[in-house]
């Protein structure tokens, strides 16, 4: 950096010195590293800054008024969709492309008022504000129209290269440094590659890119632990450095990396390369927004479709099939534990579509969660696909929460489609994957080319995506389980001895359905809001964890109780009070990183909350959050 430094002093900077410093830069931002919105801890504050920080970064680049517009990042295909709707001189675009960054981020800028007020192109997680069986209220712009988990580092990254650009040349990464590396190298080498099982988890977890500094608490200056896996994975330093290295390759090993990819998560998912297409995506929700589009595509003279889902689903895997015209949604119940009954499953599919019970309706797609990012119940779907198919319907899987924690055989399920996301697996650049069986999708060619085009300008992540499956491989999936399961039982325990404390789902680890649990806790505390119980944990422990609704606002009522005539009543007040914040429930999840160290302070740390609002410490947490910001934004 000392180079780095003296060019900056001289007054430039050289291509490879400006990518050292964007290096810098992001490698800051993962320090730090967390979904946006909803979170409580340090983290969540410090990304979900740097992430709306980026916006402001594009519109001074553009030399656009921030009060006038409005900046939503986009992949290609979704940029494509929106810009189609508004008028040439409502906005104004940018690519990472445009600045020679494979990062697959599309910044538009657009007039605040040529926004449309009604449905978005696509819907999922984010895209709303509040979600009933029956009605939607949709967020303001720009979220509205981001479905499902932005790709955080990717903005925060193309933001910084913009300042980098505007200080020392448009050019500045257009011509990337060949590192004469094989796209072999970069996914199959690293410096743990004698390790194999609970040993290479033990080496892995060394190399988690994390801040290694203290967070300010009310009691003192404590190392952050985070419990807030399920909404988004922070990573380890062999794929950082796949991905750092995939932005320095020239096209045609980008290219190679991306095929290799493809086999990666075939092999991985068991989904045999002459049965199954892998595309990629920005997320798990534009993958399910493509399988809704496909089916809506299908045209049946005198068939209504009908969508099976359930109560589990997160809104990305129930919004798109509310979207798509023309067909109705029937939703499985749960159980106390919250496991689907498959009778119930079998009823409906039988009454429907071999007994025609309903006329012209039939159930085309049973659209079930692999694992609840709520009650970390996993749905067994090998029996389900029996069930489906048995019945003429097809089978898609939302595996976001799955993927990173159990084993995968689609071939052997016989699944349809599976959808799942890079940011759930300890690949957080903005990756998702879409699996189908090859002739599903209702595209056409070209249709098909844009589609996987817009997946693959994102190198980078694709390459981070291959590299966390393949170290999750070496691991081993039983290895994974086996130590989440011991840490789930260890917190189960410990909560359960809490006064006031109620666990929802499977709260005995001696059930039947433990086995079949991932390590997800949602929990009430008596006399304490969800929000309260988070931000106190973050406040006085320095624990992050998530509260409120966790998207899947359907579940979350039925889970607490919440009567039709109360539903309406908050869409009420949600409408007056548009920040007002509901009840909702504290979720802590587990990933690779956690350890019983860290659930005993967890379960310390809600033992001994206090009722006190931090105000001090407020101040303490803002600042965190400014130095870390300076750290990624800082201008040399």
């Amino acid at each position: 950096m000392n180079t780095v430094k003296a060019e900056v002093t001289a007054g430039k900077y050289s291509p490879r010195e400006a990518f050292s410093e964007l290096e810098r830069s992001v490698h800051a931002a993962l320090e730090t590293y967390s979904n946006v919105q909803r979170g409580s801890g340090h983290n969540s504050m410090v990304s979900t800054y740097l992430y709306e920080q980026a916006r402001a970064v594009v519109l001074d680049f553009m030399g656009l008024n921030k009060r006038k517009y409005v900046v939503i990042f986009c992949t290609s295909i979704r940029k494509t969709a929106l810009s189609e709707q508004l008028k040439p001189s409502s906005y104004r675009s940018l690519s990472s492309a445009d600045i020679g960054l494979a990062l697959g981020v599309h910044a538009l800028a657009v007039k605040r008022r040529s926004l449309s007020k009604g449905v978005p192109l696509e819907s999922g997680g984010g895209t709303t504000r509040l979600v009933s069986k029956e009605w939607i209220i949709w967020a303001d712009a720009p979220d509205r129209f981001e479905a499902g988990t932005p790709a955080i580092i990717n903005v925060i990254a193309f933001a910084r290269a913009l300042q980098l650009i505007h200080q020392f040349g448009k050019d500045i990464f257009l011509n990337p440094a060949d590192e004469n590396t094989t796209a072999k190298d970069i996914l199959y080498k690293d410096e743990l590659e004698k390790f194999q099982g609970k040993e290479m988890l033990d080496e892995l977890r060394k190399t988690l890119i994390a801040h290694r500094g203290q967070v300010p608490t009310m009691n003192g200056s404590k190392p952050f632990i985070n419990f807030d896996n399920s909404a988004s994975t922070r990573t380890f330093t062999p794929v950082w450095t796949a991905f750092l290295q995939t932005l320095q390759q020239t096209p045609k090993v980008k290219l190679e990396i991306i095929n290799e990819v493809k086999s990666i998560c075939a092999k991985t998912l068991g989904a045999s390369e002459d049965t199954y297409d892998v595309i990629f995506t920005s997320n798990t929700t534009e993958a399910i927004n493509l399988a809704a589009k496909s089916l809506s595509r299908e045209n049946e003279q005198g068939i209504e479709p009908v969508i099976l889902n359930s109560l589990l689903e997160h809104s990305s895997n129930d919004l798109p099939w509310r979207m798509v015209p023309g067909c109705s949604l029937i939703r499985l119940s749960i159980n106390k534990e919250g496991f689907l009954d498959l009778n119930e499953m079998e009823s409906l599919l039988k009454t429907n579509n071999q007994e025609e019970q309903f006329g012209n309706h039939r159930i085309r797609m049973v659209a079930i969660s692999g694992a609840s990012n709520v009650l970390g119940i996993c749905n067994n779907i090998g029996e389900i696909s029996k069930i489906v198919h048995r019945y003429g319907a097809r089978l898609l899987v939302d595996a976001a929460q799955l993927v990173a924690h159990r084993k995968v055989d689609m071939d052997d399920c016989g699944i349809d489609f599976l959808a799942f996301s890079g940011h759930k697996v300890y690949a957080p650049f903005g990756c998702g994957v879409l699996v189908c069986r090859k002739g599903l999708l209702n595209f056409s060619s070209t249709e098909l080319e844009e589609i996987c085009l817009s997946g693959q300008e994102n190198a980078g992540g694709i390459a981070a995506l291959g590299k966390a499956l393949l170290l999750l491989q070496r691991i081993g999936m039983d290895v994974i389980r086996e130590d989440e399961q011991a840490l789930t039982r260890q917190a189960l325990v410990g909560l359960a001895k809490i006064p006031g404390l109620r666990i929802y789902g499977v709260t005995n680890p001696d059930s039947p359905g433990f086995a079949n649990k991932i390590g997800v806790i949602v929990f009430r505390l008596e006399n304490m809001m969800a929000d309260q119980v988070a931000k106190r944990l973050a406040g006085q422990h320095g624990i992050g964890v998530r509260y409120g609704c966790h998207c899947a606002h359907i579940l979350i009522k039925h889970l607490l109780g919440v009567s039709p005539k109360l539903e309406r009543f908050q869409r009420f007040m949600l409408t007056l009070i548009p920040k007002m914040r509901l009840p909702g429930l504290t979720r802590i999840s587990m990933g690779l990183e956690n350890t019983e160290q860290d659930v005993s302070v967890l379960i310390n740390a809600i033992s001994n909350l206090n009722k006190s609002n931090g105000s001090n410490v407020k101040k303490q947490m803002n600042d965190f959050v400014a130095n870390a910001a300076l750290s990624v934004y800082s201008k040399p």
